[in-house]
């Protein structure tokens, strides 16, 4: 339904979904628990993306919350297709990081996968979203993506 909105009006209520969304886990301060998806291609490139409601210059990675009753790997999968258009194979957890929400706790499952699809952003949630080469990932990535970027890139090395 809200995709037969203009994609400005739509990014305004997805901008006040996502304040209102913050405001009520740090109000019942929530045990909120997410994905983040590092997904690789055939070139050995991550994917990152953009979103239009939240830091909108930030490259950071796809993800989102997890379903009831939903793996953190399921969750990847679904995030992944509905914000980058991407289906995902081999996903695996590689951890979780629990980080503060406000007054809240975010649990953010990490979840390492690969592609073979190129990006096809929907304009309205994600603004962009494309594959960046390890060494030569934006200046403007987020700093949780870049450490979570590390974090899998170090623990797969040792393998």
């Amino acid at each position: 339904m809200l995709s037969h909105l203009p994609r400005p009006v739509h990014r305004v209520l997805l901008r006040l979904a996502h304040a209102t969304r913050m405001a009520w886990w740090s109000n019942r301060r929530a045990e909120v628990h997410g994905c983040n998806a590092i997904v690789v291609n055939d070139r050995g490139e991550v994917l990152l993306v953009r979103h239009s409601y939240q830091s909108s210059e930030a490259w950071m990675l796809p993800g989102g919350g997890i379903g009831r009753g939903e793996s953190p790997e399921q969750a990847a999968i679904r995030e992944v297709a509905e914000e980058a258009g991407c289906r995902i194979a081999e996903a695996r957890c590689f951890g979780v990081e629990t980080v503060p929400l406000a007054r809240a706790r975010n649990h953010i499952h990490l979840v390492a996968a690969r592609t073979a699809d190129t990006p096809a952003p929907d304009g309205r949630e994600i603004l962009a979203a494309a594959f960046f080469a390890f060494d030569a990932l934006p200046d403007t990535i987020s700093t949780a993506a870049r450490s979570r970027i590390e974090r899998w890139r170090a623990q797969n090395s040792r393998s």
